[in-house]
């Protein structure tokens, strides 16, 4: 199995016997390198980690199991049993539609407009990818996102500067800019508390889906490495 993610964070919290974790840091390379590492026998591809509310029901720290991934005009299915699986294992996770994006959606603006403009309840940068893989390869994949930043936060320039291409936080970066725009410090205290809520449902739930992160037994897959 393979679980990918776009933070090192989210890397730690999937690791475990059995899985294969790729961190896809800003996403440029992950179709690259997930097409490369699903020709080794991968029996499933789970997309784990956090996301961005679009739903303004959304709060930090709920779970979305996806029904299916939309990408532009491509609206790609999940599979099923798997899905139900994570539904019925993690304690209030709901079943809605993951929008995937190249760059993050940070404001609250613009999460209201991709909102209206799809019906996805979350939105993230990897998702769409690995889906994509999936179909090409015929192999069975799931997507589970946990909210960090619901729809009417924006992420502030400060938290969006410590983001570096490898999924790593730089800190460093996010302090010299906030010396440069005090005024942030609150929302960057309210984001971090967002992202704590986040980290513990992660968690959480990667403790009950166990080894497999809930995959159903499927029968052998022939892969087309085509």
């Amino acid at each position: 199995m393979i679980v990918v993610v776009g933070l090192a964070f989210e890397a730690r919290i999937a690791a475990g016997p059995g899985v294969q974790v790729i961190c896809s840091g800003d996403g440029r390379h992950l179709g690259r390198s997930l097409a490369a590492a699903v020709r080794d026998n991968c029996g499933g591809l789970v997309s784990f980690g956090v996301a961005g509310g679009l739903h303004p029901d959304l709060q930090p720290g709920d779970c979305i199991v996806a029904s299916a991934i939309l990408s532009g005009a491509n609206r790609m299915p999940t599979d099923p049993r798997w899905s139900q699986n994570l539904i019925d294992t993690v304690p209030n996770a709901v079943l809605g539609v993951l929008a995937g994006v190249p760059t993050p959606v940070a404001t609250a603006d613009a999460k209201r407009a991709l909102h209206q403009k799809t019906g996805a309840a979350a939105v993230d940068m990897e998702s769409h990818i690995v889906a994509s893989v999936a179909m090409k390869h015929a192999i069975p994949m799931a997507a589970i996102r946990v909210i960090t930043d619901p729809a009417g936060r924006a992420l502030p320039k400060s938290a969006l500067a410590a983001m570096r291409p490898d999924g790593t936080s730089d800190f460093a970066a996010m302090i010299r800019l906030l010396l440069r725009n005090p005024w942030e410090l609150p929302t960057i205290l309210r984001t971090a508390l967002d992202a704590r809520a986040a980290r513990a449902t992660l968690l959480r739930g990667r403790q009950l889906l166990g080894p497999r992160l809930g995959l159903p037994d499927f029968p052998q897959l022939e892969l087309d490495v085509a």
